[in-house]
């Protein structure tokens, strides 16, 4: 059974960066495609960043330009770069990894950016 773990998260000023990270153990890693999701208090939770099994990139208007992701797989690892932080960015980050039928997600990491 596969897992993927977040780690990074925590209290930052506005326009400082963190790096997020999403561990998987217990699978191949290459062979998932894998988004970071963020869930604000009382919002949905939105699609931020994406990343395919070959590296194709994808992002929300929102963050693109100051957010990157990234893969490495001999580690086993995605990371979401974030520079640039606004207030507007806390909320809790989700990974989702999906190799159709079989789907994971993270338990999430908090962000909160706040002077």
């Amino acid at each position: 059974q596969a897992q993927f773990v977040e780690s990074g998260g925590g209290l930052v000023q506005p326009g400082g960066s963190l790096r997020l990270s999403c561990a998987a153990s217990g699978s191949a890693f290459n062979i998932y495609n894998v988004g970071w999701y963020r869930q604000a208090p009382g919002k949905q939770r939105v699609l931020i960043a994406h990343i395919t099994r070959d590296g194709n990139t994808m992002y929300q208007d929102s963050v693109k330009g100051r957010f990157t992701i990234s893969r490495d797989n001999t580690k086993n690892t995605v990371h979401l770069q974030m520079n640039s932080l606004k207030p507007e960015d806390t909320a809790v980050y989700y990974c989702n990894a999906v190799n159709l039928p079989k789907l994971y997600w993270g338990q999430g990491t908090q962000v909160t950016v706040s002077s």
